[in-house]
């Protein structure tokens, strides 16, 4: 089992940056998939940003451009970098692992934006 630790969240105003980390308990190394998705109020839980052991990264079209993952891997951690940050960016943002076997969720962190 893995545990996942998110941190970083807070209030931000538009245009404005922010990072994101998620620490795992183990080898991130021996994920399959990591990623980040968000949940804004009252609306289901997408797909921010997904990377594979096999080299692949993909992005939802409303980040691109403006968001960055990336990955510490001595420190077992991924991080999300969010520039031109928007309003329609505020959610509950959750890093998750996968690794072929189980699914794997932090407890997400808050990420406001205000216009």
């Amino acid at each position: 089992q893995v545990q996942l630790v998110e941190s970083g969240g807070g209030l931000v105003q538009a245009g404005g940056s922010l990072r994101v980390s998620c620490a795992a308990s183990g080898s991130i190394l021996s994920m399959n998939a990591m990623g980040w998705y968000r949940q804004a109020p009252g609306k289901q839980r997408e797909l921010v940003v997904v990377t594979t052991s096999g080299g692949s990264t993909n992005y939802a079209d409303s980040v691109k451009g403006r968001f960055t993952i990336s990955r510490d891997n001595a420190k077992n951690t991924v991080y999300l970098q969010m520039n031109s940050l928007k309003p329609e960016d505020t959610a509950v943002y959750y890093c998750n692992a996968w690794d072929k076997e189980y699914d794997y969720w932090g407890q997400g962190t808050q990420v406001t934006v205000s216009s």
